[in-house]
C-alpha cells in the first residue's frame, strides 16, 4: 500500500536552517523519496510555485516546482531537482517575488532571464532543463535556498529598510535556536 504524503511545516524567517548550505544527497532511498513526495504534496498545499528541502527542515539539496500549476486548471507536474547545477545564465528580468518563508512579503528581484539547470530527478536519474520566464525564476529561488541565500537578500538595502518591521515580526516568532515555534503550532 502506498503511504499516503503529509503536510510538513514551512520554517519561516528567523530559523537558522534558512541560512545554511544544504548537504548533498548521496543515496536515493525510500525515505529521501517520501521526503520529495511530502516535500511536493506540502508545495500544492501551500499554494506555492516551489519548495526547497531547508524550507521544510532538512538540510538536503532538493528542491520542487511547478510554476505552471496554478495557470493550466490546476494541472500538477512537479519537477524534482536533487543536487542541483546551473550551467549557464542568459539575460535578465525583474520582477515580484514571494516566498512561503516570508509571509505576506513580496519584492522586486533581478534573476536571470533564462537558465539551464542540471541535476536529479526523484529516481536519480540526471536530468537537464532550459528554463525561463517564471521556471527560470523559480529554479534560482529554490536553489538559493540550498545555498542559505534568501530572496530579500537580492532586493536594494532602501527596500529592505522598509521592510525591517516585518522581518523583525517574523523573526521574533523563533526560538533561542532559531526554530519558528508559531508554524508548528498552526499545524
Amino acid at each position: 500500500m502506498k503511504r499516503k504524503a503529509k503536510l510538513l511545516p514551512i520554517r519561516l524567517y528567523g530559523d537558522k536552517i534558512l541560512r545554511q548550505k544544504a548537504k548533498k544527497v548521496n543515496e536515493f532511498t525510500p525515505e529521501i523519496n517520501e521526503f520529495i513526495a511530502d516535500l511536493v504534496f506540502t508545495m500544492y498545499e501551500k499554494d506555492g510555485v516551489g519548495l526547497a528541502a531547508p524550507q521544510v527542515g532538512r538540510s538536503l539539496r532538493i528542491f520542487v516546482v511547478d510554476p505552471f500549476w496554478f495557470h493550466e486548471d490546476q494541472k500538477k507536474n512537479p519537477i524534482v531537482l536533487v543536487n542541483p547545477e546551473f550551467i549557464k545564465f542568459e539575460g535578465q528580468i525583474t520582477s515580484d517575488e514571494g516566498c512561503l518563508s516570508f509571509p505576506d512579503i513580496f519584492e522586486t528581484v533581478n534573476r536571470a532571464e533564462r537558465a539551464i539547470i542540471k541535476g536529479q530527478n526523484e529516481k536519480g536519474e540526471t536530468v537537464k532543463f532550459n528554463a525561463d520566464g517564471l521556471f527560470s525564476r523559480a529554479v534560482q529561488h529554490e536553489y538559493d535556498h540550498l545555498e542559505g541565500i534568501l530572496f530579500i537578500d537580492k532586493i536594494p538595502k532602501l527596500r529592505k529598510l522598509m521592510i525591517t518591521k516585518k522581518l523583525k515580526d517574523l523573526k521574533a516568532t523563533t526560538d533561542e535556536n532559531g526554530v519558528n515555534l508559531e508554524n508548528y503550532r498552526k499545524k
